[in-house]
């Protein structure tokens, strides 16, 4: 572990090596698992006034869940997650075929809305959890992404590089550009 700013950051992230692998998981991280995807306040707001405009990117039966629990719900943790469509996967979640996308995100590719998802699932894998000094960014290992773990060995891309977007999204480019000296420093020693 180690300190950057307000942040205590787990080693994990510069050890560990890991890419999407899309064609392999098909989306499972968005169908799987007992919670909706983790909001910020911020983002529930957000949520709750693009839902119209995202509205036609997504399924019927999920806009029904949504027009039903909120675009937003409370989890079992108190916190605030996207809804779950029978209790499975994301409210938002659409399908290309067998694979799982989120609708969110299709609409900001098409340039309908400015916002690109969730940043819970922007860092993917990483996760933050929110102390009242300090976050902790830790790497989130989960069976289900094995095959990204072995695509990300394969081309050598460390965690914090593959969610470099998203750590700047989050933390900003200052604290990414302290987050790479740090990995320097860190091979240099030996590890990696």
């Amino acid at each position: 572990m180690f300190a950057i700013g307000k942040t205590i950051v787990s080693e994990e992230i510069l050890q560990k090596e890991f890419v999407c692998n899309l064609s392999a998981c098909k989306g499972a991280c968005c169908v799987d698992g007992d919670a909706g995807a983790p909001l910020e306040e911020d983002e529930a707001l957000i949520l709750k006034e693009i839902f119209p405009k995202i509205k036609p990117f997504l399924r019927k039966e999920a806009i029904a869940t949504i027009e039903e629990q909120g675009t937003h719900v409370i989890g079992e943790d108190g916190g605030l997650e996207t809804p779950l469509l029978n209790g499975a996967e994301c409210a938002y979640v659409i399908f290309d075929g067998k694979t799982a996308l989120c609708g969110i995100e299709q609409a900001y590719n098409q340039g309908i809305i400015s916002w690109k998802k969730p940043v819970s699932c922007h860092l993917y894998p990483v996760r933050i959890q929110q102390y009242s000094e300090f976050a902790a960014v830790n790497y989130h290992q989960w069976h289900i992404c094995s095959d990204a773990c072995s695509l990300g060995k394969e081309l050598q891309v460390p965690i914090y590089q593959f969610v470099k977007e998203a750590l700047i999204r989050k933390f900003g480019l200052d604290w990414y550009q302290e987050l790479e000296l740090v990995a320097e420093e860190w091979k240099k020693q030996g590890n990696g």
